[in-house]
């Protein structure tokens, strides 16, 4: 599959069939992965790759804590403060999503559950978790950027689905913990990584994206 192709196949998925990804099979979209640039080669990232029992045991602790009502990332992802246009783009996706799943604005009960489903990888049978050290600069941020596009267009070359998650960050004293990562490793975002359900109706819809015209200027 070509570079191309990848950009436009790709889409978040938050379905997956009950169907494992084997070993070999993420060794080699990692393998892949570690070619992405970074400044001055450092290669900042660091990944954790769960599966099975210990993704079981994860997603019930990231649950709990959510309902709990802990959240506390290592760092904003998020503005404070929307503005537009930004505020608009957010909107529509959040609507896209409720009305693939076929929930209402007042079933507040549905979109509650719809968002725990986050804290299961979206019952994905992996999920990749990325770390980067917080004594690294900001530049460093945008090579764990880069390196997260290419494991995502990796997967889709191979016939995987995925969908990245800035909801797990929420919870980065719960991953350390169950995991047992080092603290001075910053969770930046997971990735569900699994076989798309082609039956679910989350799967469905795809969010829009601006023209060229609308971001770019052109100098010559």
């Amino acid at each position: 599959m070509d570079v191309y192709t990848a950009l436009s196949q790709r889409q978040s998925i938050r379905a997956f069939l009950d169907r494992p990804v084997n070993y070999e099979l993420i060794h080699s979209i990692l393998n892949a992965a570690r070619l992405t640039p970074s400044g001055v080669n450092i290669q900042p990232w660091q990944v954790a790759v769960v599966q099975g029992d210990s993704k079981q045991r994860l997603s019930k602790a990231l649950i709990a804590a959510h309902d709990a009502g802990a959240a506390k990332p290592d760092y904003q992802y998020y503005p404070a403060q929307w503005f537009e246009p930004y505020k608009e783009r957010r909107k529509h996706c959040g609507l896209a999503m409720y009305q693939a799943l076929e929930i209402k604005r007042e079933d507040v009960d549905k979109q509650k559950q719809a968002w725990r489903n986050n804290y299961n990888f979206f019952g994905a049978p992996a999920a990749l978790l990325l770390f980067c050290d917080h004594r690294l600069g900001t530049g460093s941020l945008i090579d764990m950027g880069m390196f997260m596009q290419s494991l995502l267009l990796a997967a889709q070359s191979q016939g995987l689905a995925s969908c990245p998650q800035a909801s797990v960050a929420e919870y980065p004293d719960v991953v350390r913990e169950v995991l047992d990562i080092e603290p001075e490793l910053i969770l930046l975002a997971g990735i569900a990584l699994g076989y798309a359900d082609p039956a679910a109706a989350v799967n469905s819809y795809r969010t829009e994206r601006e023209p060229v015209g609308s971001f770019t200027r052109w100098y010559c």
